[in-house]
């Protein structure tokens, strides 16, 4: 009963304070209502004062802007100011300090243009701008003044310095100096002899500067006076260079109308022009170029090729000239010497001219060097024809040896210190073994010439001096390809075919030359069967005998008057003819001698003067 009771009188406090507490909160409600009135109140009476504290704020940010912005922008006026005192200097007093100045500039109108809003950004910029011309103005100047300074004419003789001594103009002969040089002082020498000297064209401490100037006016939008400055200065300078040493624009024209003498040795100098230009001329000009323009990859090919192009033109027209006129055998020679230039500084020429810019001049060297070849090859097969149709008159009475002859054996001769290069022009045009193709052309050449001798030696009216020619002239071919590379071309079938044809010659010689006079030294006689009668035989009448020696002498001393005059320059051949003839003639003779006649000694004395050329006066005589 009482636990009833304690819990109605729990459940009626609880009530109770519920009820206090929902009083207390409706109290408090009411309380923070009366307070978030007030407050709404408060806020609208100090809105005002808010608003005014916000715009001085703002203001003041404003002004702490703007005078921030005064201050770069007076920043940016002074700094300009600076530079333009150092642009009316101007760069040559102190080159480092004047780049500054323009490097400023440059900034200054970097900072106007990218601030378009400042009022003051029109005049500040129009002033930036043209103080930036001035400057850049004056550092072109600086430029050419400089480029033209250091780019003066090279004379003749500072490059032959740097050429080996074996290329020099009167270089001494290896057997002047000091007798008591060592060997190994010798080797030194022979190695200097052979090195190029590199040729310095601008001082090395120059060309930074130069550099620098190039860099500040491209990257300022003067590309194109850069260009033309130094395509202007420097060609000039290449051109005055290649007069001075003695290149000059030749034509087809103007070399046909040379003398071959002059003409050659034009080609000579040509020769060494062309490894002067390339091997030290050009070759520094373009490391010149390479660093001036380093890092302006833009330009630096196309600053090369304009300052050059000029000069190579005019050394490559001597060259196209000679190409392009008139083939002559003699010029076969010279073509191949040009030809060899040309190869032996292809990989030089394509280095230096490299990129698109020089690609021309790539093309008109590889061009050069292709048509030189071409009339090369086809002077050799002009060669070939020429010596089968020689007409020329030319008779040599006494059947030496032909001028043609050794003409065409000294051309060959000649044509083997150039095999390698023969080889190379064969392999180029044909495609086939050149060392084959050479030995063919070789041989065609040789057989030629037989062809020509053979119709040159129908000239004579004595049969025997028509055998005594071939034999000369035929012999005189075979000792001198013995005698040659030739040889290892040929071959020894080849030599040893051709020494039975001269035997056949001398045989021939011998045949028609004594078999009538044999005739009178017969002790056979008329009716007989020819040869020597065995002692005891049928004998010859003493008026036979008389008669025969008569016509003996008489025919002798017209085979001696006439052969006298004959020659057989070699001394071996001329020996060998007369044995053979002395074979046969003076046993024949010693078997029929009797007192009436020549002595066998007489006979013997007068062979020997055979085939010595003499004239009728010095026999008489």
């Amino acid at each position: 009963m009482v636990a009833t009771e304690t819990l109605g009188d729990r459940v009626v406090f609880m009530r109770e304070s519920l009820a206090k507490s929902q009083t207390i909160t409706e109290n408090m409600v009411s309380i923070l209502g009366s307070f978030d009135h007030r407050l709404s109140s408060l806020e609208t009476a100090m809105r005002p004062t808010q608003i005014r504290t916000h715009s001085i704020r703002r203001a003041h940010d404003n002004i702490d802007k703007t005078l921030k912005a005064c201050e770069l922008i007076l920043s940016k006026f002074e700094l300009a100011r600076q530079a333009e005192a150092k642009v009316l200097r101007g760069p040559h007093e102190d080159l480092e300090m004047y780049l500054e100045a323009v490097d400023q500039l440059k900034s200054i109108n970097q900072f106007f243009t990218s601030n378009p809003k400042f009022k003051t950004t029109d005049q500040a910029l129009t002033r930036v701008n043209n103080l930036l011309s001035k400057a850049i103005s004056k550092l072109e100047d600086e430029f050419k003044q400089i480029l033209t300074s250091y780019s003066k004419p090279v004379e003749p003789d500072r490059l032959f310095d740097c050429l080996p001594n074996s290329l020099r103009p009167n270089a001494p002969s290896a057997n002047q100096g000091d007798a008591a040089n060592n060997s190994s002082e010798q080797n030194n020498k022979s190695a200097e002899s052979t090195a190029y000297k590199r040729l310095t064209l601008m001082p090395a401490r120059v060309i930074p500067l130069l550099h620098e100037l190039a860099h500040q006016m491209i990257q300022a939008g003067y590309q194109q006076q850069v260009l033309s400055t130094y395509r202007e200065t420097r060609s000039n300078a290449l051109e005055t260079t290649f007069r001075k040493l003695g290149v000059e624009r030749l034509t087809k024209d103007d070399v046909q109308r040379m003398q071959w003498e002059a003409l050659e040795a034009k080609i000579g100098n040509w020769i060494h022009y062309m490894r002067i230009a390339v091997k030290l001329l050009l070759s520094e000009e373009k490391n010149i170029c390479d660093e001036i323009f380093k890092d302006i990859e833009s330009i630096r090919v196309l600053c090369f090729a304009e300052a050059t192009s000029n000069s190579v033109g005019m050394l490559l027209s001597f060259g196209d000239a000679i190409a392009r006129s008139k083939r002559s055998p003699e010029k076969l020679f010279v073509l191949l010497d040009m030809y060899e230039i040309m190869r032996e500084l292809q990989p030089e020429i394509e280095a230096i001219f490299e990129g698109k810019a020089c690609a021309e001049m790539r093309e008109s060297a590889a061009i050069l060097t292709k048509r030189l070849a071409q009339t090369a090859q086809e002077t050799f097969g002009d060669f070939e024809e020429a010596v089968e149709k020689d007409a020329t008159k030319t008779t040599v009475m006494d059947g030496t040896v032909h001028p043609l002859t050794s003409y065409v054996i000294n051309y060959v001769k000649f044509l083997f210190d150039y095999q390698s290069t023969l080889k190379q022009l064969f392999q180029e045009f044909t495609g086939e073994d050149p060392e084959t193709q050479l030995a063919t052309v070789t041989g065609r050449i040789m057989q030629a010439l037989q062809n020509n001798l053979d119709g040159k030696s129908k000239q004579y009216k004595d049969p025997a001096l028509t055998q005594l020619f071939l034999m000369n002239n035929i012999h005189y071919i075979v000792r001198s390809v013995r005698r040659s590379e030739a040889k290892d071309l040929l071959g020894d079938d080849w030599v040893q075919r051709h020494r039975r044809v001269v035997q056949q010659h001398a045989n021939q010689y011998k045949r028609i030359a004594w078999s009538k006079i044999l005739q009178f030294l017969s002790v056979q006689p008329p009716g007989g069967s020819g040869g020597a009668t065995p002692e005891g035989g049928p004998q010859l009448s003493r008026a036979m005998v008389k008669d025969r020696f008569k016509n003996f002498n008489i025919q002798f001393e017209e085979i001696h008057q006439r052969q006298s005059q004959w020659t057989v320059p070699d001394s071996e051949l001329r020996e060998s003819l007369r044995l053979a003839v002395a074979e046969v003639l003076l046993p024949a003779y010693r078997s029929f001698v009797t007192r009436y006649g020549y002595t066998a000694e007489d006979l013997e004395r007068m062979l020997s003067e055979f085939f010595e050329g003499k004239t009728w006066g010095e026999q008489k005589r």
